[in-house]
């Protein structure tokens, strides 16, 4: 498994802090390897989510994503791809 970046860890405290603000759970509560769905995240949670990461970073996201990067650690890794590549 590669190390986190700066960059990567920023943005999986920034989706914690998202995360348990939808969930409305103690961020401590929030595994960043637990799939979305197991903490009930449905697709409109997840919009929102997707907003939020436009408004905060200027970066675009399909819906799919979340299927595809069902995880915050996945999530997070691939923000940071992403926004180097210039694509999402």
């Amino acid at each position: 498994m590669p190390a986190v970046t700066p960059l990567e860890a920023e943005y999986r405290e920034w989706l914690v802090t998202r995360l348990s603000g939808y969930l409305r759970r103690p961020e401590n509560d929030i595994n960043v390897c637990i799939p979305f769905s197991e903490y009930g995240m449905d697709s409109v949670a997840a919009l929102s989510l997707f907003g939020d990461i436009e408004d905060a970073f200027g970066l675009y996201l399909e819906p799919t994503v979340a299927w595809d990067y069902p995880t915050i650690e996945a999530l997070a890794r691939f923000l940071v791809r992403a926004g180097k590549d210039g694509e999402l």
